[in-house]
């Protein structure tokens, strides 16, 4: 089998190593140059798109921002997974908007705003602290802005007042004053069997996911089951195929849903080594039509992003459990370069492994290892 990807990054990277021995091959688009490369070297191979797509069994992407028209020609081909309508919701907000309010799933109450001046409803609709997020190109905490209170409103519109906001409105939200962020990962196939792992705790620093613990703590029964109920109803409606992260908002006994992305997910990444089978070797078994493997936990398991620095020490593989997986891009601030995935048989041996893991690392780099740490040691 032949799986091509549009995206050439790590995602890519790993759907390859999850493929190789499943006999799936993987190939990556570069697609600033619509070039075919190899998803771990990047050296462009002996093929052409055309040919690539004709010898595909299966077409996926790896971030939602593909050209559309690389999206359009892939849909030609009956071979695209997820199909395009549900790429655009993740790359749109407004469109991610619809969908949640036309399935009736439960989002934080916001506006469409494509005029400064409706910014001044938004605040007599949802109150006065607000977050603006652009509805095209914002992630990793960029295109988002914060109101905490009607008087910034004045220096907030002249901050935004270079923006096209009839061509890219801002999503404008009702700050929720929500107790944690989770995430579901999810996996639907061709035959329209679904399986979801179990829900994620993500901490977040300046916008950006800099660890996830998995299972989260303090999840009954209940939750993950309504956490399964949003995803099934999210999958089954866009007739879904392949994996699909749902970021969350818990309110008390409630679950809001914050954004959908309909791709492999950085909050995913523990199930690398933390569940019996990753969400990489899923999203493949999926496109592909075969049988969904075991999304169960092996042990309580953390994913620590290594962001913008690549100078710590590889002794840190001296602790059990741990695995390093490195991107091997260039170094830039807030870029994204590996990350490392700790697992172990309980929490508090967790939370002592994070702190074992601290000893090897730069920590103005990792803001939220050592607090986590803490935590799940109590």
């Amino acid at each position: 089998m032949r799986v091509v990807v549009y995206g050439a990054g790590q995602l890519a990277q790993m759907m390859y190593l999850a493929g190789s021995p499943l006999g799936i091959e993987v190939l990556a688009v570069d697609v600033n140059n619509d070039t075919v490369v190899h998803p771990v070297s990047k050296t462009p191979l002996d093929t052409s798109l055309d040919q690539a797509l004709e010898g595909a069994d299966a077409l996926t992407v790896e971030f939602e921002h593909v050209p559309e028209h690389l999206l359009e020609e892939a849909t030609k081909t009956g071979k695209l997974m997820p199909s395009i309508e549900s790429i655009l919701v993740g790359a749109d907000r407004v469109r991610e908007k619809a969908l949640l309010e036309g399935m009736k799933v439960a989002n934080s109450a916001h506006r469409i705003v494509t005029h400064l001046d409706q910014l001044d409803e938004c605040i007599e609709a949802l109150g006065e602290k607000l977050i603006l997020k652009s509805s095209r190109d914002g992630y990793d905490g960029y295109g988002q802005w914060r109101l905490a209170n009607k008087d910034e409103l004045p220096e907030l519109k002249r901050a935004l007042a270079t923006l096209n906001l009839e061509k890219v409105p801002l999503v404008v939200e009702k700050m929720v004053p929500f107790e944690r962020e989770l995430s579901l990962i999810g996996v639907r196939n061709k035959q329209g069997d679904v399986r979801t792992y179990p829900l994620a705790e993500n901490l977040h620093y300046q916008g950006q996911l800099h660890v996830s613990v998995a299972p989260a703590t303090h999840v009954d029964d209940v939750l993950q089951a309504k956490a399964h109920d949003i995803f099934v109803k999210l999958a089954e409606g866009m007739d879904y195929i392949g994996v699909l992260a749902v970021e969350l908002f818990q309110c008390g006994d409630e679950l809001l849903v914050n954004e959908l992305a309909p791709r492999v997910h950085n909050s995913g990444h523990w199930s690398q080594s933390g569940a019996v089978t990753s969400q990489f070797e899923n999203h493949l078994r999926a496109i592909c039509g075969l049988p969904l493997g075991d999304t169960s936990a092996i042990g309580p398991s953390a994913m620590i992003n290594i962001i913008g620095c690549s100078s710590f020490s590889r002794e840190l593989l001296s602790i059990d459990g741990s695995h390093l997986h490195w991107y091997g891009k260039s170094v830039r601030e807030k870029r994204k370069m590996g990350h490392i995935n700790v697992t172990t048989d309980s929490y508090t041996k967790l939370g002592e492994k994070l702190h074992d893991l601290s000893q090897y690392l730069p920590l103005e780099y990792f803001p939220k290892l050592i607090g986590e740490a803490k935590r799940l040691k109590g």
